[in-house]
């Protein structure tokens, strides 16, 4: 699609445009079809921005692979692996999968949302655009800073524009408050009534403001949410901002990348890829978070696991029954030493008697991307609710109203899903307790975050839920502690050294994965 190629598209159209004179011969041999900045297709950025920041950059996975599935997925053991090549399972340090979320976005959307942005402010005719692309401009730098902490923000993609090639990395405090401005000011200037000059090249509302705008305030609550431990007050004050400005009300609203299965799509769902295509027998649901679903009677473990023969054939969907499901434990190899996996307890003979991620569902090519959803929104507006910063609607509510989004997105969004009686009878049988609320809520937003793993390492991180046992593996880069960061791309000491160096000094621990970003406390 075109929009794979925009980013090369508009390094050739700047250097080329840079390189004009005021000479008549250059004039006459100008091709009239050249792409400028004031003909390119700026929809066609924005697009590529989004596909980009779903994950899967080169059509084969990349990021998804190494940062979602890899790292994230182990770490916050909704997965475990065997599997050698998956560090994060064991805490151990990749360089280049550390730094490769970082090293696709900012060599692509970053520069093409900066280049949307920039050119589509002032231009009356497009101010929806422009402000749709600062709210999805937010939510992308929203990710980078959560797994990074300090990064390059004011001054990032500049290159091609102002000719900055070292930008300054931000402190994460400071980015923090411009991103929560910029939510706020983005989504009071969208207009239904103007014109949509974006449309189809917005992959989650085609353009809608209506939508957007759910999603600028959803946004707001969840950065509002961050700052829990680090700034209460900034947090309740943006939370309660966003409750009244309007978050997401149904999954209708859900931000959604929708893949497609047709020949020649060059952009699939980056993990499913991963985990139907290109590594379907490297992970297995992690013990911890079976063993969770199954302790609570959870629905929903019949539509995210499965029970294959062999799941290395990737026609084998397997057996999704609820009584079939096993997780296994994560710190294990199949090595034949202290560490085997037929060490475990209880090992069950064969790895293939353990839950792959299910078949029907998730793990498919065009399985939809979630970068936020209803029922994390609700989840959020409890514990909101729970810490008194919003009222005139109990915690249980939205409690409820959470968990009841969540399960139902699997049957509307997923394709398969737990029936409207089971989904009650959850509730009923799993009750809100105000007493125990807080683990409760964030224990519910682990679940309804699985395979957007980077966004549930960071909850893990800011809320302390789920619990989790660590794994102490020989050699691991952490000393066995669960890693709390990715570290920034080796390769910034030499390029961008004075603004690396500046960044790793506001880091306790330096460049490593046990350092924690600002608001991880």
């Amino acid at each position: 699609m075109k929009a794979t190629k925009i980013s090369f598209i508009i390094a050739l159209a700047a250097g080329l445009f840079c390189s004009s004179c005021k000479k008549d011969f250059v004039g006459i041999n100008t091709d009239p079809n050249h792409i400028t900045a004031s003909n390119i297709n700026y929809a066609y950025l924005f697009t590529n921005a989004q596909l980009i920041t779903s994950g899967n950059s080169d059509a084969n996975g990349y990021e998804d692979w190494r940062n979602n599935l890899i790292y994230s997925a182990c770490m916050i053991q909704h997965l475990s692996s065997t599997t050698g090549y998956w560090d994060g399972d064991k805490y151990m340090y990749n360089a280049a999968y550390n730094s490769a979320y970082w090293d696709q976005n900012y060599n692509n959307s970053v520069t093409n949302i900066v280049e949307v942005v920039t050119h589509t402010k002032g231009d009356t005719a497009q101010a929806n655009f422009y402000n749709i692309a600062r709210i999805f401009k937010v939510f992308m730098f929203q990710r980078i800073t959560d797994m990074y902490g300090d990064c390059p923000y004011s001054q990032a993609g500049l290159g091609y524009i102002s000719g900055i090639t070292s930008p300054k990395y931000d402190k994460q405090q400071d980015i923090y408050t411009d991103m929560l401005n910029e939510l706020q000011d983005a989504a009071s200037k969208l207009n239904p009534n103007a014109n949509n000059t974006v449309g189809s090249g917005d992959l989650l509302y085609g353009g809608d403001p209506v939508e957007w705008k759910k999603f600028a305030y959803s946004e707001m609550l969840r950065i509002a949410m961050r700052l829990s431990k680090v700034d209460a007050t900034n947090a309740a004050k943006w939370a309660a901002a966003a409750a009244q400005g309007g978050v997401m009300t149904s999954n209708v609203d859900n931000a959604i990348v929708q893949h497609q299965v047709v020949s020649g799509t060059p952009v699939p769902n980056g993990s499913g890829l991963i985990l139907i295509g290109n590594d379907p027998n490297a992970s297995r649901l992690s013990k911890t978070f079976v063993d969770y679903l199954v302790s609570t009677g959870d629905p929903r473990l019949s539509y995210l696991g499965t029970v294959c023969a062999d799941p290395g054939v990737t026609t084998d969907k397997g057996d999704t029954s609820f009584a079939s499901q096993l997780g296994q434990p994560n710190g294990f190899d199949v090595s034949g030493g202290a560490f085997d996996i037929s060490h475990a307890p209880n090992w069950p003979g064969t790895q293939n008697k353990y839950s792959v991620v299910n078949r029907y569902t998730f793990a498919r090519l065009d399985a939809p991307t979630f970068f936020l959803t209803y029922g994390e929104t609700q989840l959020y507006l409890a514990e909101a609710a729970q810490n008194g910063w919003v009222t005139g609607t109990p915690a249980a509510t939205y409690y409820n109203a959470g968990v009841t989004g969540s399960m139902a997105m699997l049957g509307s969004q997923l394709g398969a899903g737990p029936s409207p009686a089971s989904i009650t009878a959850y509730l009923a049988a799993n009750p809100y307790n105000a007493v125990t609320g807080l683990k409760q809520i964030n224990y519910q937003y682990w679940v309804t975050s699985f395979m957007d793993e980077n966004e549930s390492f960071a909850n893990w991180r800011r809320s302390g839920y789920p619990t989790l046992t660590p794994v102490n593996y020989t050699g691991n880069a952490t000393g066995g502690t669960i890693p709390r960061r990715f570290t920034y791309p080796q390769g910034e000491a030499s390029t961008n050294g004075t603004n690396y160096g500046a960044a790793v000094q506001g880091l306790a621990n330096g460049d490593k994965m046990t350092s924690r970003v600002w608001w991880d406390k």
